[in-house]
């Protein structure tokens, strides 16, 4: 996470010493048209921070054994502010998937402090969101080189969980509850790609 600027900024000034040798310009237009629409694919991965309910009688503890990638896709809507200004909204659908282990105290030693595998469980147990996104970001672009035009996003985005259960279900090897829905920080990069015919964009983003 801390390497990300670094990244970000080594980008930019190779993207710009690359292209700084004229070159006929694809889509020359294309910026100047008020609203944009496109569409993303994507891959992630979820990592998953857990907090113990000290109110709870029987202690069950959990731990990420394993992140395992996921995918992506949104809608991209796209309005000009300005000549290096944009303001995006992506609404779309996230999936990924953790694997928890779940441990509980060792009952045949008395005053055991070792942790052993939940045995009613058959661990490691998958645990895989499914995110409704609504990413609302705002988006800066240098100038134009040649065909490639690299950028900054960051902004907000609302996440629902449509796989969170709002009740514990005790019936089930489920022990850890979610927040169907939260806000999130973003923030990324990337390289505007102008092609013959359209425009590609990679790009690497992230939140805490």
């Amino acid at each position: 996470m801390k390497k990300l600027p670094l990244i970000a900024l080594i980008l930019l000034v190779t993207a710009t010493g690359y292209c700084q040798e004229k070159k006929p310009r694809n889509l020359p237009a294309f910026d100047l048209k008020r609203l944009h629409f496109g569409f993303t694919v994507g891959l992630n991965t979820m990592d998953l921070g857990i907090q113990r309910n000290y109110e709870a009688v029987d202690f069950v503890y959990a731990d990420v054994s394993r992140i395992l990638p996921g995918f992506q896709v949104s809608i991209v809507s796209d309005l000009r502010l300005s000549d290096n200004w944009n303001l995006r909204f992506l609404p779309g659908i996230s999936f990924g998937s953790r694997e928890v282990t779940y441990y509980e105290y060792d009952q045949q030693l008395n005053h055991s402090t070792e942790l052993v595998s939940l045995s009613n469980v058959d661990n490691p147990v998958a645990i895989g969101p499914s995110f409704l996104d609504f990413p609302l970001h705002f988006k800066y672009r240098s100038a134009r080189v040649n065909n490639y035009r690299p950028y900054v996003v960051g902004g907000l985005n609302f996440r629902y969980d449509m796989s969170a259960k709002k009740e514990y279900d005790g019936d089930s090897n489920e022990y850890v509850k979610f927040k169907p829905a939260d806000l999130y920080v973003e923030f990324g990069f990337g390289v505007d790609t102008y092609l013959r015919y359209f425009k590609f964009a990679p790009e690497r983003s992230s939140w805490p």
